[in-house]
């Protein structure tokens, strides 16, 4: 980013407070999606951690979490934090399929859209909200996740027993 200007446009000083935790939000977005060359394809730790069953996909839902976290902390618009977490949640019921889920991990990269909307949604004027609203927000977003992945993985485990049954 040249200078103190941000992705929003001019340079105030809001932009210059908020340049820290858009170096964060474009490195843990890098880690977790694109950090990694195999041939001319990149991919992050995200899905590779998708691969360890059953906590791999939410130990990459909860270092997502660290972007809504950023991005809420920004003032990001809250029907924008929805859709990023719907991005986060896509990729963690998905995630939890058998071999199915692998692949798409490999290829959604919700961190990446999510940075996406980050930067195209960030408004320097809009105030930052305090963190403790944002901690309780997140701390029942990871709730409903646990619970949605717990369901989710119990269904597959059902439907993996009555195909065993059937054979």
């Amino acid at each position: 980013m040249a200078g103190s200007q941000s992705i929003a446009g001019d340079a105030t000083r809001s932009d210059r407070e908020a340049e820290p935790r858009f170096i964060r939000l474009r490195r843990l977005a890098w880690l977790l999606d694109r950090s990694i060359s195999i041939g001319g394809y990149r991919i992050g730790i995200d899905p590779l951690l998708g691969l360890i069953p059953g906590a791999g996909d939410l130990l990459g839902a909860g270092m997502s979490a660290v972007i809504l976290y950023d991005a809420a902390r920004l003032g990001i618009p809250a029907r924008i934090l929805m859709k990023m977490s719907g991005n986060v949640l896509l990729e963690l019921i998905v995630g939890a399929v058998p071999l199915v889920g692998d692949v798409f991990d490999f290829a959604w990269r919700a961190n990446v859209r999510n940075l996406q909307l980050v930067e195209k949604h960030y408004d320097p004027i809009r105030a930052q909200r305090p963190p403790t609203r944002i901690i309780w927000a997140l701390g029942l977003a990871v709730v409903t996740l646990v619970g949605v992945a717990l369901v989710v993985t119990a269904f597959v485990i059902s439907a993996l027993w009555r195909a065993i049954d059937r054979i």
